[in-house]
Formats: C-alpha cells, sequence, structure tokens
C-alpha cells in the first residue's frame, strides 16, 4: 500500500498525526479528501499524483533517480499542477512518499530517493482530473486557445482519445441519457428520448460529468484489457533488474542527446503493460442533482472494481458522497451473508454487486484550513462515520434555523 507523509507545504502545516503519533496517511483502494476551500484537499491530491508518476517513471527507466535527486527538481516536476510556490520554506517542507518501488524523502530542501524491495510493481495508468475539466466541454467552440494548465490539457488528450474510441452510442448512467460522438466534425453529442444537442449546449452538470465518465471509462477498460485474466503481470524485481541494465546500456551511448536517450528507455519500457488504473478526481460531484452523485458514484466505483489493484482517490465538498459510500460499505457486508436470490436482486438494485466497497480498504481523511491539520475520519462497524466536516455544517445551518424561531416566537 502506498503512504505520504506532508508537513509544511501550502496550506497543509502539521499534516496527519493519528492519536499513536503515525505521521503517515494510507493511499487505499479508495480515497477521499474532504474540508473547507484552501484546507489543501486537493495538494494532497496533487502530491500523490506527482510521486505515484515519478516513481512510475524511475521503475519504467523514462528518468534516472540522479535526475529527480538534483537540487530543484522536484519543483519544476510540481509546476505539472502548480504548486511551484507553495514551498514557502523548502527547509521546513517535508514530503515522504512511500511507493511500491521507491521511497522518497524530500527535506532540508533536498529529495533523496531510494529503490525498495517491496516485489511486485503494478504499473499504473495515472489520470488527473482537474475540477475545471468543465471547460474541455467548450473547446471545440474554442478553437486557438492553449491551455495553460498542464493536467487540464493531459485530460483533454485523455478525452478525445476516449472520443475517438468511441462505437455507436454510450449510455451515461443519469437520467437515460447518452453520448455520441459524431467523427465527421468531431463534435460530441448528448441525447435523450426526444433530443440530441450538442454537449456544449448541455446542462452544467453534464458538461462536468462527460469528460469525467469518459475518460474514467476509456482508461479502466483500456488497462483491464492489457491485464492478464488474473491481474498479476507486474513488473517483478528480476524485471526491474533487467531493464535497469537495458536503461545502463543505452546510459553508456556517446552519441545521443538526453532526449533521443528518453524515447529508447519509453520505447524499451512498452513492453511492459500498465496493470493498474489510479483514476484522481477534483470534485467529482461538480454541479451534479444529489441523485445524479450517486449514479456517479456507483460508476466511479464500478470502474476502480475492475482491477484489485486499481486506486480511486477523490476530493468532495458534498456530504452526499460520504452517506453513499456509507451505503456501498453496508452493501458489501451484506452480499457476504445475503444467500437467497430474491434477497440478492433487492440488495443489488439498491447497489450494483460491482459497485459495493470494503470498508478495510476505504479512508476518509479532513483537512483543516484554520491549523492546517489532517484528521481520518471515524469508522464505527466500518462505516464512515456522520460526525464529519461536511455533516457537521448541515447540523450548523440547523441550529441557525433554531435560533431564527427563537427570535420569531419572541416577537
Amino acid at each position: 500500500m502506498s503512504k505520504i507523509k506532508i508537513k509544511n507545504f501550502g496550506p497543509i502545516k502539521e499534516g496527519y498525526r493519528d492519536a499513536d503519533g503515525n505521521e503517515w496517511m494510507d493511499i487505499k483502494k479508495v480515497t477521499l479528501f474532504i474540508g473547507n476551500q484552501g484546507s489543501g484537499k486537493s495538494v494532497v491530491a496533487k502530491l500523490i499524483s506527482t510521486f505515484a508518476w515519478i516513481e512510475k517513471a524511475l521503475t519504467r527507466g523514462d528518468y534516472s533517480v540522479k535526475e529527480f535527486e538534483r537540487k530543484d527538481r522536484l519543483k519544476r516536476q510540481i509546476e505539472y499542477h502548480r504548486l511551484e510556490n507553495y514551498f514557502h520554506n523548502s527547509k521546513n517542507t517535508t514530503i515522504e512518499y512511500q511507493g511500491g518501488s521507491y521511497y522518497f524523502s524530500y527535506k532540508n530542501g533536498y529529495l533523496q530517493i531510494n529503490e525498495t524491495k517491496n516485489g511486485h510493481y503494478p504499473l499504473p495508468q495515472i489520470m488527473y482530473v482537474p475540477a475545471e475539466r468543465n471547460f474541455i466541454s467548450y473547446l471545440k467552440a474554442t478553437w486557438g486557445i492553449k491551455l495553460t494548465s498542464y493536467s487540464l490539457r493531459e485530460f483533454e488528450e485523455e478525452f478525445g482519445n476516449a472520443m475517438d474510441n468511441m462505437t455507436g452510442q454510450i449510455k451515461l448512467p443519469i437520467n437515460d441519457a447518452y453520448i455520441e460522438h459524431n467523427k465527421q466534425n468531431k463534435f460530441l453529442y448528448l441525447g435523450g428520448n426526444d433530443y440530441k444537442i450538442r454537449l456544449s449546449e448541455a446542462s452544467s452538470g453534464f458538461q462536468s460529468f462527460v469528460p469525467l465518465y469518459l475518460v474514467s471509462q476509456f482508461l479502466a477498460k483500456s488497462v483491464f484489457s492489457q491485464s492478464d485474466s488474473n491481474h498479476t503481470q507486474f513488473m517483478s524485481i528480476d524485471q526491474r533488474e533487467r531493464f535497469r541494465k537495458r536503461v545502463q546500456e543505452i546510459e553508456a551511448m556517446i552519441d545521443i542527446t538526453d532526449e533521443q536517450r528518453r524515447i529508447f528507455n519509453s520505447e524499451a519500457a512498452k513492453l511492459f503493460n500498465k496493470t493498474t488504473f489510479i483514476n484522481i478526481v477534483e470534485e467529482p460531484e461538480q454541479n451534479l442533482f444529489p441523485s445524479s452523485q450517486w449514479q456517479m458514484l456507483k460508476s466511479l466505483l464500478e470502474f476502480n472494481n475492475k482491477i484489485p489493484e486499481n486506486k480511486l482517490i477523490m476530493t468532495t465538498h458534498s456530504p452526499y458522497l460520504i452517506n453513499y459510500l456509507t451505503l456501498a460499505v453496508k452493501a458489501d457486508g451484506l452480499k457476504q451473508r445475503v444467500n437467497s436470490e430474491a434477497l440478492k436482486n433487492k440488495l443489488y438494485t439498491i447497489v450494483p454487486e460491482n459497485s459495493t466497497t470494503d470498508p478495510t480498504k476505504l479512508v476518509i481523511y479532513q483537512c483543516d484550513e484554520k491549523d492546517g491539520t489532517i484528521k481520518k475520519l471515524d469508522k464505527p462497524n466500518g462505516l464512515p462515520s456522520d460526525e464529519n466536516y461536511l455533516n457537521n455544517e448541515i447540523a450548523e445551518s440547523n441550529e441557525l434555523f433554531a435560533q431564527l424561531l427563537e427570535i420569531q416566537q419572541a416577537l
């Protein structure tokens, strides 16, 4: 299991620490970050994305450890997610990341990398889904606009790949709608029982949801097709050692440029299939009605469950998502006990079997913008606790309404 430790980076000050003094945040199969604006939710998600990508690049041999250990190399890499100015005082910043292949430690302004011997490494397909994704729905109407966000640019590229691989209509889990790609005019259309419009003309909820759904579905299926039936074709230690020797041979070539060397390494790395999908999504609930959020979440959980090693990492402001995750966890426990077909059908009508969630593989963290700390949400009986920031805000509004009623009674 991957894990991360962060201190004094952007809005995050002390970061995470449990009652036993442990400062590592586990990155489980389903990982959620909640909190107010500016509390550091996306910061953690972006750092996970950054280190997971660096680990993959090092494991494949796209870069050498020395290249990333050079001073300020991490800062330049972090520009991808526009976090370069979050090193307020780099000597006080601590970031540690433990992956399946490498251990990273950034302290006193320097990055140190050590290879681990953790056995097999699942080479991941990493996708960061930015909150600005609804802008993608307008791109066909805004030719000539140059995207300055690297993450949005990469997401737009995968969105294009997903559209190019579409055949016929794809049914959406929301409002009996479907999407269809016209490859002649290159427009994406949204349709229903009695309408068909361009996605750029659709509601903001569809403009946000369709790119998320289409890219997540495309990449989940793509990685699944690359995996064997048992999903065990990981890069073993022996394979990594052979690959390292190949990299050393390339490094020994004199008459090639650094760019040519990286291209050779990347081509050699293609011999290894991606065997896991890390889907990192900012605000998946964006512009969606609560019932549509539930349909959206079931879809993302289904894609995540295609391969045991897949990971779904989300940042959210929605209390509904936590409540809906409670349904997915509860259904997972019930499916172990249900015997009759009638009860199974009833259960899977509420929560589809492939969207249930193992409570041991779920973790929810709360980020606090006031003191820069991060806490783990309790899970009594395996279920996410009602005592969280999002539900507390609802309780606060109820209390304020009660106070207004007291004023009314005093009139």
